[in-house]
């Protein structure tokens, strides 16, 4: 018999697949450079060359069984090593080649990092708005997800966050910078949430761990640095994709990495190659691993991202959208132009704009545009997006 459970998940599947979807179909009937589709975040700019070299470097001249047949566990050595290196090199931290976990993408690293440090029937913390995967994720561990407020700018409010956290919480779950809003926590942010959670892992008597979902830590803009947050709390699960950094959604490849000095660090990793055994994990591609370690520094062309935030910041601050400036990432989350976000994205949809409304990112009133795509389609889409503003006046 199929489990309710996920019956009734079919009547909750994701929004930004479904509107994905529908223009897909809908540039079928008139034309993909006529629909204008901000709906999914799939990175447009095409991998590193240097990547693109490494993999034809090893499909040339590597042993066959190294580059298709199983890894270990946790990870190749080798590879985790090289993460380690590069992690300690940029942020300063003794990482070394035992607190690093080889996952399939940051929700591989999220789904390990959940079941590595909470029991079921706990709780875990997170920001609204939020990535609605959060949501499955969380119950899919068998875990409770509450939800703090973010202030109007999209930082955290601490405050919010301090009066969910409860004995019941074993972790707080971060994403900066920040899906949907763009926003990039500042060190002020960061410094007041490590102090919080220090103060509560005393009441409690135990750590409340940091779960950081890092995948958009290389995509900042000008005059924006990110604080790397394992570097203020050492009881942090740093979970990363190579998906946006290097244009590798496909690949489904990244990493997990505790803190040295976490609690429970000698055990993490080892624990995560056993939760594997019961989620079907069972380490990602050896030829992908490979290949990201010899371009960990590297990144694809970033640059469009930023020069598309502009437009689109620029027209929707013209034509009256609130919204605060993204600090990061390749998205932007404007307020709607009525409360009601599904019924503005659906009337945006009479434009050609697919908008995904803020409904399944936990709050009500905004919409979330995925600008990852060609810089000449962001600039067509503009006498839509003026359209759509003039259908309100």
């Amino acid at each position: 018999m199929i489990p309710q459970y996920y019956k009734e998940m079919l009547s909750h599947k994701s929004v930004i697949r479904q509107i994905s979807e529908y223009g897909a179909a809908r540039a079928a009937e008139v034309g993909a450079e006529n629909v204008f589709d901000y709906s999914l975040g799939n990175p447009s700019v095409p991998a590193p060359a240097a990547f693109t070299a490494e993999m034809q470097r090893l499909l040339a001249e590597a042993e066959p069984v190294a580059l298709h047949g199983y890894s270990p566990s946790l990870g190749i050595a080798a590879v985790r090593a090289a993460v380690a290196k590069s992690l300690a090199g940029r942020f300063g931290l003794p990482y070394e080649t035992r607190h690093i976990f080889m996952t399939s993408g940051a929700a591989g690293a999220i789904a390990h990092a959940l079941r590595a440090v909470c029991e079921p029937g706990d709780e875990v913390v997170t920001f609204a708005p939020c990535f609605p995967e959060y949501g499955p994720y969380v119950a899919g561990a068998g875990l409770r997800l509450r939800y703090a407020a973010c202030l109007p700018d999209f930082q955290p409010d601490l405050d919010s966050l301090a009066a969910q956290i409860t004995p019941k919480t074993a972790a707080v779950l971060i994403n900066t910078p920040n899906n949907p809003t763009g926003a990039v926590y500042s060190l002020e942010s960061m410094r007041g949430l490590a102090a919080l959670l220090r103060q509560k892992s005393a009441e409690l008597g135990r750590p409340v761990y940091l779960i950081s979902d890092e995948p958009y830590r290389e995509i900042l803009f000008e005059g924006v640095t990110a604080v790397y947050p394992a570097s203020l709390y050492k009881d942090t699960l740093t979970c990363y994709s190579f998906s946006k950094s290097l244009s590798l959604p496909g690949e489904r490849i990244g990493y997990l990495a505790v803190c040295p000095g976490c609690e429970g660090e000698k055990l993490l990793v080892d624990v995560c190659g056993q939760i594997s055994r019961g989620t079907g994990h069972n380490c990602p591609p050896s030829i992908i691993q490979l290949a990201v370690a010899k371009v960990l520094e590297a990144t694809a062309d970033l640059g469009v991202y930023e020069t598309n935030m502009r437009l689109l910041y620029d027209e929707l601050t013209a034509l009256g959208f609130e919204c605060p400036r993204p600090g990061g990432t390749f998205y932007i989350f404007p307020k709607a132009l009525e409360e009601d976000a599904v019924a503005f994205c659906e009337r945006a949809k009479r434009y050609d704009l697919l908008l995904v409304p803020s409904d399944s990112f936990g709050c009500k009133g905004y919409f979330r545009m995925a600008y990852c795509t060609g810089t000449d389609k962001v600039r067509r889409s503009l006498p839509a997006l003026r359209a759509l503003a003039e259908s309100y006046r």
